[in-house]
């Protein structure tokens, strides 16, 4: 039994951040960290969306089939929002499995381009759960967001090719 009841062992969970820069303006990076944005530099990346807009506020639920870390299916609710910031929080709840607790906040810096800061905590609700937490280190959180850089600066490539030539140009993996 899991829980924090008398006799019960607590929860396991993990927690990693860390921060890259993109060579781009936050007007442009932070609107990518959304349900829709995703399906732009995310091979693959697609939800079902359970609302009556696509606009992102506080309490915007989706749905997502297969995504990263494990999941194989997942309710996202938008924790907290503010573009103002540049910075949105969701819950990632696989049931039987963890919670997510997803962070992004990006910042404007001097030169136009933008720090991203990405934090993400997992608490496990099961045995399987506690095994995911097990091999969530920090050396396989420093991959799965070093993947995040590569594939918005992939993304970003493609767009400069659409933007010179008004042909998508396949970039280079």
């Amino acid at each position: 039994m899991f829980g924090v009841g008398p006799g019960e062992t607590k929860m396991k969970s993990v927690e990693h951040s860390m921060s890259f820069a993109m060579p781009h303006p936050v007007s442009r990076v932070f609107p990518l960290f959304s349900p829709e944005g995703e399906k732009q530099w995310v091979p693959g990346w697609d939800y079902e969306n359970v609302m009556d807009t696509k606009e992102l506020s506080e309490d915007y639920v989706f749905l997502t089939m297969s995504h990263d870390h494990a999941a194989a299916e997942a309710i996202w609710l938008v924790k907290r929002y503010h573009p103002d910031r540049h910075c949105v929080e969701f819950y990632k709840v696989e049931p039987c499995d963890k919670i997510g607790i997803v962070k992004v906040c990006c910042e404007a810096l001097a030169d136009k381009s933008t720090q991203v800061a990405v934090t993400y905590r997992y608490i496990a609700l099961s045995e399987t759960g506690e095994a995911f937490i097990s091999g969530f280190t920090a050396e396989a959180y420093e991959e799965f967001i070093t993947e995040w850089q590569r594939l918005l600066s992939d993304y970003f490539a493609r767009k400069r090719g659409e933007t010179r030539s008004g042909v998508l140009t396949k970039s280079a993996t």
